[in-house]
């Protein structure tokens, strides 16, 4: 009989357990070897309830039959060649010890793959994946903030736990934590940034509610500190004549005179650079951090004759 023949023979013959001390058929050679059957799936026994399903179109699936309480279970242990067939008896071997310690092995890969499942849905996971997909739109100082932000004060309590089980008491015993440090204003925002990743989760099938929005009301609003301004024309007299008297550092005296002209804020005109003021245009060109967009501002006669002084250009 040939090869071909022998292999025939063997796939076609039922499922019966490999008798004791019978030699095993399958081999690594056989396998590469086998033709599928273009009406049905063919199956190759080897000992033990391990056997070969050949697909009719190619595809070679591990099995293994086994009994548990009772009654008739098969479970995959993966594809050739991905599984080699010394991978497969391994399985098998590792599958047939869980049932002697009274455990089933289908039910123990489903278990498994759940809390796999559940790891991948964790906070912090969703958070992270959250953060990629959206700090491209955001500007890179804001999108370190946030992610500095949940780093600190919400992965070290948070982000082991599966997004869809975290309660609103956790997240605000988070924010509690925040609070009592004098940090408010935080507390307010990395309310939101969590709020953000939960409707995310529920965007992507892994929560099914904000959380977040079961805390309003739970912290004190945040107090907003209003600086006194200067709008009486004689107080602003004064203090344009004690900013041209200041006689500190140079660079802080051209800040002071050139800002009552420009009319932006502080971090602003602290980092304006040559490169930005076009001077022929009569513009100040800069990118605002926060939004991540173009900012012009007018350059007037007086601004433009204060630029073109400074020895420092």
């Amino acid at each position: 009989m040939t090869f071909d023949g022998i292999c025939m023979t063997v796939y076609m013959t039922p499922y019966r357990p490999t008798p004791k001390g019978h030699t095993v058929i399958l081999s690594d050679t056989a396998i590469r070897n086998i033709k599928p059957n273009s009406d049905k799936a063919l199956r190759l026994s080897d000992e033990k309830g391990l056997y070969l399903l050949v697909a009719a179109t190619g595809g070679k699936l591990w099995r293994l039959d086994y009994r548990f309480n009772g009654k008739r279970k098969t479970l995959a242990l993966g594809s050739y060649p991905e599984v080699s067939l010394k991978d497969a008896r391994d399985k098998r071997d590792a599958a047939r010890k869980q049932i002697t310690q009274g455990i089933d092995p289908s039910e123990n890969k489903k278990a498994m793959k759940a809390a796999q499942t559940a790891q991948a849905d964790t906070f912090e996971v969703v958070a992270r994946e959250w953060h990629n997909k959206f700090k491209s739109s955001w500007a890179e100082i804001h999108g370190k903030n946030i992610i500095a932000a949940m780093g600190n004060d919400l992965f070290p309590w948070l982000g082991d736990r599966p997004v869809a089980d975290v309660e609103a008491p956790e997240l605000l015993e988070c924010l509690r934590r925040i609070e009592s440090r004098g940090a408010l204003d935080t507390a307010h925002r990395v309310k939101q940034i969590a709020g953000q990743v939960f409707r995310y989760a529920i965007a992507t099938g892994r929560a099914g509610r904000d959380i977040s929005q079961d805390l309003k009301g739970a912290l004190p609003p945040a107090k907003t500190r209003h600086f006194p301004t200067v709008v009486d024309p004689k107080a602003i007299g004064e203090l344009l004549r004690a900013i041209d008297g200041y006689k500190g550092h140079f660079v802080t005296r051209c800040a002071l005179q050139f800002a009552p002209l420009v009319f932006v804020r502080p971090g602003e005109l602290r980092k304006a650079e040559w490169k930005d003021i076009d001077l022929d245009n009569a513009e100040w060109r800069y990118r605002v951090t926060k939004t991540d967009v173009d900012h012009i501002v007018p350059l007037s006669i007086q601004a433009l004759g204060d630029l073109q002084q400074r020895t420092y250009r």
